[in-house]
This record gives C-alpha cells, structure tokens and sequence, in this order.
C-alpha cells in the first residue's frame, strides 16, 4: 500500500487531498499544526500527525512516525494581502518561512531515503497568482514563485534518483478558509496604510466580483494533486482549477 505525507490537512486543499488519497486506497499521513482540530472521518489507513514545518524537531519528530514515503505533498502555507510597503518585514519573513523555506525543509527531511530507495514523488502547491502581477499580493506571490523556481530546479537534480519534483497551482477557491485567515492576520497588522486604502477596498471588491463557474473548488486541487503525484506524464506544472487553468492558457 503506498504512502503520502501531506502537510496542511486540518481544512481546505490540504484536508480534500488527504481524503482523496484514502478513497483511492492509500496510507496517508495527514499532518497538521494542531491534531484537534482534525475533522477527517477514522480510518485504518488515516493518520494525523502534528507538525510545523518551521520546526527541524517537530519536521523529523512527524517523518519518523511516517517511516517510508512515496509521495510528500507540500500544501502547508500561509497567505498576506497588503500593500508592500505596509507589510511589516516580520511578516515578509513569516510569510517565507513557511511558504518556501518549510517546503524546502520537508523536502530535504525525505529526500535522503526516497534517494535510497530511488523512488518517490515530491508535490508542492503554488498559486495562480504566479501568472499574474496581481496587486496588493506581492509578499505572498514571491514566496510561491520561489516554491515554483525552487521546484523546477530540484526537479532536475533529482532525475537522476528516478524522484519526480512537480508543482500544482490552484486558482481562487473561496470555499476555504484561507482568505479568512489573510483578512485576520491583516487585521492584527493593522489593516491598509492609508494611503492604500481606498485602492485595497477597489481590489477586494473585483476579487470578491470574480465569477462562482470560474473559481477552485477544494476538489480540483485534490484531484491535480492526485494526477501530479501517480501520472508519470504529467505536467511539471499543473493549474488546479477553471481559472487557473484560464490564467496559464495565457502565459
């Protein structure tokens, strides 16, 4: 029975993904800061782990319990909205810590033993926002490019091993909880400069206009996981959803 790791499960992409995984008939290690707040049905071959991929001991505390992995799926991230010069550098910092350098850890947590094996498959999720420069994202549209960039080129160090490195980018999903939890860490930052505010109030507006037929669904983004992770002729790069997929048509 094969193996996934995922991080990020407690809701959203992270929690559709881990379920997809366990109807196809997978173990899954579904990793999360905070175990209680798992809502995920029991299930022999379901495994919830606490992990924070900022942590070295808290990242080898969670490989161990995993032991061998076939695919690691990095979904772990942490999003900002705000303009860039009224995002604090803390938060620039928090931002990338997460974003790209947790994926970059947890890479390099399974690395060694998927090159001993020669076998393994290494997922990480990205973000439209990659295909356009879209305002007021410039933090956090750095940070997923960097995992794009990153990806890509570890990808081609890894061949050699029979280890794929491929990336998934879901479009807007308003269904989670993700840009809840932007406006609230924005919130606690003190909201826009005030110089940027009736532009930020314009922004939110057309992203809140975008079409309901045109955005992510939780779905999409476990599914694109699923092809990235078993389908060795998937693309390297693949949009996760009807806009995404619109946005990269265009690149």
């Amino acid at each position: 029975m094969p193996t996934v790791f995922i991080t990020g499960c407690s809701t959203g992409f992270g929690r559709a993904t881990a379920l997809y995984f366990l109807d196809k008939g997978w173990s899954v290690f579904a990793s999360m800061r905070n175990p209680a707040a798992n809502t995920m049905p029991a299930s022999e071959r379901l495994h919830v782990v606490p992990l924070d991929v900022t942590d070295a001991n808290s990242i080898a505390d969670a490989i161990a319990q995993a032991g061998p992995i076939d695919v690691l799926v990095n979904n772990a991230g942490i999003g900002w909205f705000n303009a860039l010069e009224g995002t604090p550098l803390d938060t620039a910092r928090e931002v990338f810590e997460t974003n790209l350098f947790g994926t970059v850890a947890m890479m390099q947590a399974v690395l060694p033993a998927m090159r001993e094996r020669r076998s393994g498959t290494i997922v990480n999720v990205s973000s439209s926002t990659i295909y356009a420069p879209l305002p007021l994202l410039a933090v956090y549209r750095a940070s997923k490019a960097a995992v794009v960039a990153m990806t890509e080129s570890a990808a081609g160090e890894l061949t050699q091993f029979n280890i794929s490195a491929r990336v998934v980018v879901p479009g807007l999903a308003p269904e989670t909880n993700f840009a809840a939890n932007i406006q609230e860490r924005v919130a606690k930052g003190g909201w826009f400069p005030p110089a940027y505010t009736e532009f930020a109030q314009k922004t939110l507006a057309a992203f809140q206009a975008h079409p309901p037929e045109d955005i992510t669904s939780t779905s999409d983004v476990a599914k694109a996981i699923f092809r990235s992770a078993t389908e060795a002729d998937c693309p390297s790069i693949l949009p996760a959803g009807p806009d995404a997929e619109a946005w990269a048509a265009k690149q």
